[in-house]
């Protein structure tokens, strides 16, 4: 069922009196990035997924977004769904949501899964890059841009293997709104660090990174999972920065196993 919510759309499936499940999507992605995840997860969970401020339906407006709005638009759609103590499950700049949701207001999450994602604020270097990408989408377009960093986004076998995947994906960013685009990477540019957050996180934990992703390495996010007290870390082979998308069996067994433990 699709819903909106003070201008966010979203999408809710399985029994509401089953435990919450909300997936937080990637940059430049919407909440269809997990597809594969509903169909495994619906009938033991209710799943919420949404499209991010700017991005899929999701209200654009003026591009003027923060860090604290997408999470202000995360505890939204929580408390007008009702739901109680959700787990969720945040990939790249949906981990960043994640991230900063619990650093902000932890009581309101049962379990935390986080996906190829990283906790420190970007460096000069980044933000350099960040900058790069909006010039790219002004002078070239929102297409031109997709073209050159999604396919960063998968391992080579995934390239190979799945290019009609990698294609849509590569179709769909290029529809999105440019404002929402670059809305989103002046937020991701402007988020804060949640680094320190770490030690004060005493729920369960699962970290989930694709064996060969490149733009959060594994060993960052093994490191990522030391800093957080009895976190459980699982790599995910043949699969980049998108596991979900590309060995969605295996990205699915690993939270299966976790999801258990948490019940």
């Amino acid at each position: 069922m699709k819903l909106v919510h003070n201008c966010i759309k979203v999408n809710i499936y399985g029994n509401k009196e089953n435990p919450a499940l909300v997936f937080l999507h990637g940059f430049p992605f919407d909440s269809s990035m997990w597809n594969n995840q509903i169909e495994e997860f619906m009938s033991d969970y209710f799943v919420v997924t949404y499209d991010v401020r700017g991005l899929g339906d999701s209200y654009v407006g003026d591009g003027q977004y923060t860090m604290e709005a997408y999470v202000n638009d995360l505890c939204a759609v929580i408390d007008e769904l009702g739901i109680e103590k959700p787990i969720i499950c945040g990939l790249s700049m949906g981990g960043y949501i994640a991230l900063r949701a619990v650093e902000r207001e932890k009581d309101r999450f049962k379990a935390l899964i986080l996906c190829d994602t990283k906790t420190e604020a970007d460096d000069d270097t980044a933000k350099l890059s960040r900058a790069d990408a909006i010039n790219l989408i002004n002078v070239e377009g929102l297409a031109s841009y997709a073209n050159k960093f999604i396919p960063k986004c998968f391992c080579e076998k995934s390239i190979k293997e799945m290019p009609e995947v990698l294609e849509d994906l590569i179709n769909k960013a290029s529809r999105q709104n440019k404002v929402g685009v670059k809305a989103a990477v002046l937020a991701m540019l402007s988020r804060t660090d949640t680094t320190k957050a770490l030690k004060k996180i005493d729920m369960p934990t699962l970290i989930i990174c694709g064996a060969q992703d490149e733009i959060s390495p594994s060993e960052k996010m093994e490191e990522l999972s030391e800093k957080i007290t009895n976190a459980v870390f699982k790599k995910i082979p043949k699969a980049g920065h998108l596991p979900a998308i590309e060995n969605p069996e295996a990205f699915n067994k690993a939270i299966k196993a976790f999801l258990k433990k948490v019940k």
